[in-house]
């Protein structure tokens, strides 16, 4: 018997009917990369007129005193954001030259950098975090409700397994 669709049977999908772009493949890691790839063109569009990286949202995100962590340490803020030590000292930086982060030094270990946003960080990230919502919307927009939780959920239950 014939599969009714021989691209989904061969483990392909093609999301672009009736154009020339090759099929997509269902594997997790191409698929995980290019919805990576969605997401930062996605918030890079958002923020584009702040001269900040989407990363270096990142990191506003992380530490804003609205809905973030305030007062984080580098070693959580790369573990929040799952990339090295190194790269987090880079970001915070160029945000403090920027004028957007403070770092300070923790009474409890004094090796430690306690990060949080100056003021003038907090309402760019204020005005910033509109975009980027608008951004995430559209990214989820193909998806009901229901199934945009449910995406999420399960983003997070690989993340917290990992």
């Amino acid at each position: 018997m014939k599969p009714a669709n021989p691209a989904r049977a061969a483990g392909r999908l093609n999301v672009r009917s009736g154009s020339k772009a090759p099929p997509l493949r269902r594997v997790t890691t191409s698929l995980a990369r290019r919805f990576h790839q969605i997401c930062a063109a996605m918030v890079a569009d958002a923020i584009a007129g702040a001269g900040l990286t989407p990363l270096q949202f990142a990191v506003m995100a992380c530490v804003n005193r609205q809905d973030g962590e305030p007062a984080i340490d580098q070693n959580g803020l790369a573990s929040r954001l799952g990339i090295e030590r190194s790269h987090v000292s880079v970001l915070v930086e160029e945000l403090g030259t920027k004028g957007l982060l403070d770092r300070r030094v923790n009474g409890a270990d004094r090796r430690a950098r306690l990060l949080e946003l100056t003021l003038k960080g907090e309402k760019l990230y204020e005005r910033l975090k509109i975009a980027d919502i608008a951004a995430n919307e559209r990214i989820l927009e193909p998806l009901a409700p229901d199934e945009r939780k449910l995406l999420l959920d399960l983003l997070i239950r690989i993340i917290e397994r990992a």
